[in-house]
């Protein structure tokens, strides 16, 4: 099984896929390190070497924010925000979306259940 920053990615998928499983890569990330790494296209994770495997966890390393860092660093960012009082921090503090998004029909995942307004009575 091959392990990469500290995730055991899948065995049976293609290399630029399964390099998507760590957090903070996504599919242009991985396709780019796979160029890199002169790695081909259609070559599966239990296929590689141990010197690509080796070639490919140097890419990320040295040149990608993945998994624990990248999480720690968005947490830290949020919480600049909500030291500083900005909109964005107030946004989060209230826990509503924060890139301006319409609330008033939509953004029920961040508001949770719609609630009933109590003391409406015919």
């Amino acid at each position: 099984m091959a392990r990469i920053a500290g995730i055991n990615i899948p065995t049976n998928k293609r290399v630029e896929i399964a390099l998507t499983y760590i957090h903070g890569i996504g599919l242009s990330a991985s396709k780019k390190i796979c160029k890199l790494a002169k790695i081909k296209d259609q070559t599966r994770v239990n296929n590689l070497t141990e010197s690509e495997l080796s070639q490919i966890r140097d890419i990320i390393d040295k040149d990608y924010l993945v998994e624990g860092d990248l999480r720690r660093k968005k947490s830290l960012d949020i919480k600049r925000y909500l030291d500083l009082g900005c909109l964005r921090g107030l946004r989060h503090r209230k826990n509503l979306p924060v890139r301006g998004q319409r609330t008033h029909t939509n953004a029920r995942t961040r508001k949770g259940p719609a609630k009933a307004i109590a003391g409406k009575k015919k």
